[in-house]
Parts: C-alpha cells; structure tokens; sequence
C-alpha cells in the first residue's frame, strides 16, 4: 500500500474519533469510506443509550438488525459494527478488534478474499446440498466453527463475563449444529483459562475445541490436562501469538517453537492436537512431520504481523502439499456462506468464523451466535445450489471464476 494511502486510511480514523465530539452530522461526510461512515453514524445514539438486553420478546423471531444494533450499542468503539468488516475503520487497534499497525494484514484477509469470484451454475440436479462434514470426530451440520476469539476484558469493552461470552459462542455454535472454540489469552492468569474450561466442561460437556498460547511447553501441557479432564474434543496451539510477549502476563514465557518442541506436545496428549498459525508451504508439512492431527491456516487474523499475505492468497499452495494428510482448517475474514465456499474451493476442509461471532454474542448471547451461524449455513446452501457443488466435501477450484487477462 503506498503512503498516500496509508495517510487516507490514518485521516479516516482520526476523523471518526473526532467525529464523536463534533457531533453526527460531521460523520456523514462523503470524505468517509462507506463502511466507516455507516457505522459512526449510528455512534451517538449507541453513547447516548445503555445496551439493550437481548432484542427479542420470548417467541419472537430474533431479528439480525437489532442483534447488530444492540451489539454496536455494547461494543462501541471497540468495534463499530461496520457494515462491510474489512479492518479500515479499526486498523491499529490492537487491544480491540482491529489489525495491528497499519492493519494491511486484516485488510489483506478481507480483499483477497472479496476478490475470488465464483461460477454461477444452473444446468445440473443440485436440490438439497450436503453440508454436513465430520470434524475429529465430531459430524457438523457444515463446515465452518467458530474462531478463536476472547479477552472481554481488554479486546471487548468488558461488557460480558468469561463466563457469559464463552456460553454464548459454545452454546450458539451447539444449537447451530457445530462446536466453538475456547480462547486463551496472553493477558490473563491461569484462574481466567480455568473459569473457561469450567464453562466447557459444566456446561458442554466438553463439546468444543481449546487453544493455548504458546507458552513453556511444561505449561502448554499443564493446560493440555485440564482440556483433557474436561473432554474437549481437540486442543490447539495458536503459534501465531509467539510475537506478543510483551503483552503476556508478568513472569510468563511466550516463545515459538522448534518442531522437536511441537513433537512433544503432540506426544503428550491423546487429543487431535491442531496448529494454528500456519502460513507457508514448509511449516504445514511439519506440522503433519510431528504428528498434527489439524492445521489452521491464519496470520491471527491481522493482529500480530503487519504486511502479511492473506490466508485465501497461501491457502491453495499449502493444501496442494498436505491435504489428506492432516485436516486444513483456515480462518481470516469469513462474513458469509459465500466465503467459506471459497475456501473450501480453495482447499481448506472447514472455515473458522471469529468477529461476526462477538457481535453476535454482544447483540443477543447464545441466540446472537446461532443466529449468525445459521444464516452462514444458509448462505452457503444457496452458493452451493447456484454453483452446482452437491457435497462440501467435493468444492473443487472449477467454480471459482478465473480472471480474464
């Protein structure tokens, strides 16, 4: 990105801020991007009111508008609920919601992934797509979980418990046919990690997947225990946090990791052990080298590295090296059913979905996250109708449209 558009993007954000000062009037200016526009301009009433309660009546339909404008109301300006998520208005806001620095790597996940066009096919007997998988072990109603997303605290505006967000995401994503993740956090003790997996274990049953921050591996393992006595179903390291040791909790130690290291926590546990945080050719095959059972594609979702490549852009090489031999996960600005047909066309076997799922979560809990977790499945039923792909264990790169030169 040049500096004159970096310099736009800056203006951009600046004047937003400013705007919540000077009054609404100033937000609506066309010097604005849309989405940044959009979003401000309902900001003053969000400041001006409390957050509403869950925005349905018992028996009514929950409506996706007003879990969005409960959700702003809550997470301003943490997040300002944009209308098109595509890290411009947030850009270096980490803590919060945005991409690190310039925000070029969340924006990158965002428009490289806008880019891929798909086919539009009608001639075929494509009624009722199959949008069931199995995922270690565990048949979903399709092929998308929710991502790895926490720190209420200091990511979310502390307006829900540990407790509260982590049964709306696990509770939501059950009731959606799927399984939710349970984060760790750089910034928080092991009493924060414990009231987590109370949740996942009291609650669920066990019924989701738990990441731990790349820590000492003594420490890894400790956690790998209490995931275990809980009956996750699968535990991951999220190695794209190697980088932020600067913000991890006094006295704790967050490294990367050799594969001789990697190979130890994968021998330390009879869980599907999953890497997260792969985004080259050479470290997904050793990821599956040291025994993982599950990669996920991410660079964190722009928040740890500025200026890296987009998931969908290192995607398709990394597939054509290991798919069949450990299972390809990928997350990095999944919005909609569409997008998740892309990557699985791309070669991911299932999408992880992450800032959508905190606004559902803050609009309307458990229901909020079901809400967008369904309307995703129905998204992508449709894309895959309308592009002839019948089972989602069968989308090939064919109806992702090629560029003409």
């Amino acid at each position: 990105m040049t500096k004159d558009m970096n310099d736009t993007d800056a203006t951009r954000r600046n004047f937003i801020k400013a705007g919540m000062v000077a009054g609404a009037a100033a937000l609506l200016t066309p010097v604005l991007a849309k989405t940044a526009q959009a979003a401000d301009a309902a900001a003053p009433a969000a400041a001006a009111a409390p957050a509403a309660a869950a925005p349905a009546a018992p028996g009514a339909k929950l409506k996706m508008g007003d879990v969005l404008r409960v959700a702003r109301e809550k997470l301003y300006p943490i997040c300002r609920v944009c209308p098109e998520c595509d890290g411009v208005a947030c850009a270096g806001e980490v803590p919060g919601m945005g991409g690190i620095g310039s925000g070029q790597a969340f924006k990158n996940n965002y428009n490289a992934l806008a880019r891929i066009e798909l086919v539009m096919r009608t001639f075929h007997d494509v009624k009722k797509p199959d949008l069931t998988t199995t995922l270690f072990g565990q048949k979903l109603s399709m092929p998308v979980t929710s991502a790895v997303t926490g720190g209420v605290t200091y990511n979310m505006g502390n307006k829900m418990t540990e407790e509260e967000y982590i049964n709306s995401i696990l509770g939501g994503c059950l009731d959606a046919g799927t399984l939710g993740w349970v984060a760790d956090g750089i910034g928080d003790k092991m009493e924060v990690f414990e009231r987590r997996i109370s949740v996942l274990k009291t609650q669920f049953g066990g019924k989701g997947i738990v990441t731990i921050k790349p820590k000492t591996n003594e420490e890894i393992i400790k956690r790998i225990r209490m995931v275990e006595e809980a009956g996750g179903v699968a535990v991951a390291i999220d190695i794209d946090s190697a980088g932020r040791a600067a913000r991890a909790v006094p006295g704790q130690t967050v490294e990367p990791k050799t594969p001789k290291q990697l190979a130890e926590l994968v021998k330390s546990t009879s869980l599907p052990f999953i890497i997260k945080g792969i985004m080259t050719v050479e470290e997904a095959k050793i990821a599956v080298e040291v025994g993982a059972k599950g990669i996920c594609v991410s660079n964190h979702g722009g928040r740890v590295l500025d200026y890296t490549p987009a998931t969908a852009t290192v995607l398709p090489a990394i597939a054509a090296a290991v798919k069949g031999k450990t299972t390809i996960l990928v997350d990095g600005a999944v919005r909609r059913g569409q997008d998740v047909l892309k990557f699985l066309a791309l070669g991911a076997d299932a999408c992880l979905c992450g800032r959508p799922l905190v606004r559902g979560a803050h609009g309307a809990g458990r229901d909020g996250v079901a809400l967008i977790m369904n309307t995703i499945k129905d998204e992508l039923t449709v894309a895959m109708t309308l592009t002839g792909v019948a089972d989602v264990r069968k989308a090939t790169s064919n109806i992702i449209a090629k560029v003409q030169a």
